[in-house]
């Protein structure tokens, strides 16, 4: 009897131990489908008919705290969100690097400055032979030369660097490129001061420590970096000649007179500078049809990226393939077609 009450109750607990499992598969089970379904729900966030070819929109942009990074980084949650696909932002040392990463097919679409842009197309400075495998989509906003120093240091235009120990941004940054062609057309060449490639947050920590005398902030209005540096110490904006400014530009039409506006860095007046447009752009392989759709979809939500950093104030579409340094790219180019039928 003993035996049978025995065989009984392990009976019992095989059966119980069968229904737990049972239950344990079931509920993984549930789980799983219940990641696929959100999975499923984030690929259909787009209908069929604004779906993209690509399926990954990666966007190369600058330092973490830029309006580069900021503002692309809006620009991919746009994308994101409009056509369903894998939509990122990747930081990087801007410009060359960015141009770079493009052509190489690292990434898919770029914020550069229109003379890096120049030169790549060319085959110029930082790139050995002409690249003929990036279009552009959009002038977007101007980057201003913004060159600071302290109110004691006595530096008070380009000339004065002359001597002096400045960061210029990231090697091969966009900031680099035109700091180095604005100093040249000064007659200052890196001979001439002491050089410290420094990206923005960096310059500014070494400008606090007292270790550089003055340093290059090429980026939209205003940058953040500046506005951190300003709390700490007595700035001073250097005034770049507009009379020398025009004649680089002569044989530099990148460049274009710019004025930072008075109060943007608690300046009492506005100080004569030089700007470059930023360009955005793609590879020469994206589909007409995506370019169109990247395109309308940058111009539809606008007032998202203006929310987002203020440089995007500047992006227009009444300018934006005005003054195109690179190949238009067709699906860009058939959406200002449409826009300008209208």
């Amino acid at each position: 009897m003993k035996s049978i009450t025995k065989l009984s109750l392990i009976t019992a607990m095989i059966a119980s131990s069968m229904a737990l499992t049972a239950c344990s598969n079931s509920d993984n089970e549930t789980a799983s489908v219940e990641d696929s379904a959100t999975v499923n729900d984030a690929e259909m966030t787009a209908p069929a008919a604004d779906k993209l070819e690509t399926k990954f929109v990666t966007i190369a942009t600058g330092g973490a705290s830029g309006p580069y990074n900021i503002i692309g980084t809006s620009l991919s949650e746009v994308y994101a969100k409009t056509f369903g696909v894998n939509s990122k932002t990747q930081t990087t040392g801007a410009s060359v690097e960015n141009v770079n990463l493009l052509t190489q097919g690292k990434v898919d679409m770029v914020l550069a400055l229109s003379d890096v842009v120049t030169d790549a197309v060319a085959g110029e400075n930082n790139f050995e032979q002409p690249i003929d495998n990036i279009q552009q989509i959009a002038v977007l906003y101007p980057n201003v030369v913004q060159v600071v120093t302290t109110k004691d240091s006595g530096i008070m235009n380009l000339e004065d660097l002359r001597g002096k120990r400045i960061a210029v941004g990231d090697q091969g940054s966009g900031t680099e490129v035109n700091a180095r062609t604005l100093l040249d057309g000064f007659g200052i060449t890196y001979d001439d001061v002491e050089v410290d490639y420094l990206g923005f947050a960096e310059a500014a920590d070494g400008m606090k420590a007292g270790k550089i005398e003055a340093a290059f902030f090429s980026s939209g209005l205003p940058n953040s970096s500046l506005m951190e540096l300003e709390q700490g110490l007595d700035l001073q904006l250097i005034t770049i000649d507009q009379d020398k400014l025009n004649e680089i530009i002569a044989t530099k039409p990148y460049f274009k007179t710019f004025e930072i506006p008075a109060g943007t860095y608690g300046n009492d007046t506005a100080i004569p500078t030089a700007a470059i447009m930023n360009a955005l752009m793609v590879r020469s392989d994206l589909s007409e049809d995506d370019g169109y759709k990247l395109t309308k979809a940058l111009f539809e939500n606008l007032d998202g990226l203006k929310t987002a950093h203020q440089a995007a104030n500047d992006i227009s579409l009444d300018t934006a393939n005005v003054g195109m340094v690179a190949p238009i790219h067709p699906g860009a180019k058939k959406y200002y077609d449409e826009q300008a039928a209208k």
